[in-house]
């Protein structure tokens, strides 16, 4: 595993049946003969040491920014791994190239036969895709980062359907083009959300936000689409990475102070456990 930049450590998925065969997936930047790169790997984690180790998906394109970072099951048993374009935008729009993507794989790593281009790719035309959701429709969201530097904004979230393209760099906000997908909601040219995990619950989509330092709720409505946005903790905790639901009904928070672009508290970084009943949502 290599640090560098955004890289590292992405992601980390339990697979379904955790509990029976320890298997643990994750997702992070490493490198080999050819330069870095960014891997999907399974392990076997019992007695605190992981064993077993099995590359799921190899030679994801790497870079110092725009790693993607988010993998897990979807309710079809699926491995879904959100990449970013590793600096590279017409990249994304590549089919054939795993980077600015929404990978789709079995747990051993093999293709579901329907996937739509004969590759692990699942959705095309992403920046930098950060969080993955599903809503109790089995209908998949996906958080994303817009453009940065002087002119950052247009952070999205986004329903993702197979096969579709998603418009980096085309088009970005309310832009539309031939064959392309806009976005749902977007943060529009001056507010960046630096949005990142993503969680389903009780008919809205909640999202970390990093540069916001906010918790977001996307308030769904029946044709899919979102009826509201509403924040949450704006500034209390910092840079948030994601939202979990936990079996006990609360969220746990997990903030992002320490990677160099927050604010230090005195407990960062930490993982902050909030009673979502508390908190207004529907």
């Amino acid at each position: 595993m290599e640090q560098r930049g955004e890289g590292g450590l992405l992601g980390l998925a339990l697979h379904p049946r955790f509990k029976e065969n320890k298997w643990i997936y994750l997702y992070f930047t490493t490198r080999d003969e050819a330069g870095l790169k960014n891997q999907v790997v399974r392990y076997v984690f019992e007695n605190n040491r992981l064993s077993g180790k099995k590359i799921i998906v190899d030679r994801i394109p790497a870079a110092t920014f725009h790693n993607g970072g988010r993998i897990q099951f979807g309710p079809d048993g699926l491995l879904y791994a959100g990449t970013g374009d590793a600096g590279d935008s017409q990249s994304a729009q590549d089919p054939q190239a795993l980077a600015g993507k929404i990978l789709r794989v079995r747990e051993d790593g093999s293709l579901p036969p329907d996937n739509p281009f004969g590759n692990p790719v699942f959705s095309y035309g992403h920046r930098n895709v950060q969080g993955l959701a599903w809503d109790d429709q089995r209908r998949l969201w996906a958080t994303e980062h817009g453009r940065s530097g002087l002119f950052s904004g247009y952070d999205e979230l986004n329903l993702i359907e197979k096969g579709k393209n998603y418009g980096w760099p085309v088009i970005q906000g309310d832009e539309t083009r031939a064959g392309m997908v806009a976005p749902v909601i977007h943060s529009g040219p001056d507010v960046t959300w630096a949005p990142s995990g993503a969680r389903h619950y009780r008919g809205s989509i909640f999202f970390a936000g990093l540069r916001g330092q906010t918790l977001y709720q996307a308030r769904l409505d029946t044709a899919g689409g979102v009826e509201k946005l509403v924040g949450y903790f704006k500034g209390t905790f910092g840079r948030l990475r994601t939202v979990v639901l936990g079996p006990d009904g609360l969220f746990y928070l997990l903030t992002s102070n320490t990677d160099g672009r927050g604010r230090l508290g005195k407990s960062d970084d930490r993982i902050v456990t909030v009673d979502p009943g508390k908190m207004g949502a529907p």
